[in-house]
């Protein structure tokens, strides 16, 4: 069976996990890869451009949390969720055109803390922004 963008979504949603926040969905974040180990998503660099037409460093980060978050989520499992307590990230190079790639890595996956590693490149596979995000594992509140 070919893992399609739909079948990505429906599991992530069967686990209880909004990958589509109102900002992300704003940015056109899309998901391509999802597992607590590694999470690969992607966001168009037009419409997501500070007044000099470059890539914002501001949607480098929403992208870089995004992805991080979902792999914090599906590390947390069911009946928990992931909120992300700390990021930071360096800006290498802009983008100007095209989309803008995030592979997230666990670095670390406990009961309580997940940490990613995140490599943001473009189109030509050239190192964008290098971030890294920490999300605390909680119960889900009571709906």
């Amino acid at each position: 069976m070919t893992d399609t963008a739909d079948q990505r979504a429906k599991i992530l949603e069967e686990r209880g996990i909004d990958a589509h926040g109102d900002l992300a969905q704003a940015m056109g974040v899309e998901y391509l890869e999802a597992s607590p180990e590694r999470v690969v998503g992607r966001m168009p660099v037009k419409g997501n451009t500070q007044p000099y037409g470059l890539l914002h460093g501001g949607a480098s980060c929403v992208l870089a949390e995004s992805v991080g978050s979902v792999g914090a989520a599906l590390t947390a499992g069911e009946g928990r969720i992931a909120v992300g307590i700390e990021i930071s990230a360096t800006h290498h190079r802009s983008a100007t055109e095209g989309f803008v790639t995030a592979v997230a890595t666990r670095v670390h996956g406990g009961r309580t803390l997940a940490t990613y590693d995140i490599a943001i490149t473009d189109d030509q596979d050239r190192r964008v922004c290098t971030a890294r995000l920490t999300c605390m594992l909680r119960d889900a509140p009571a709906s």
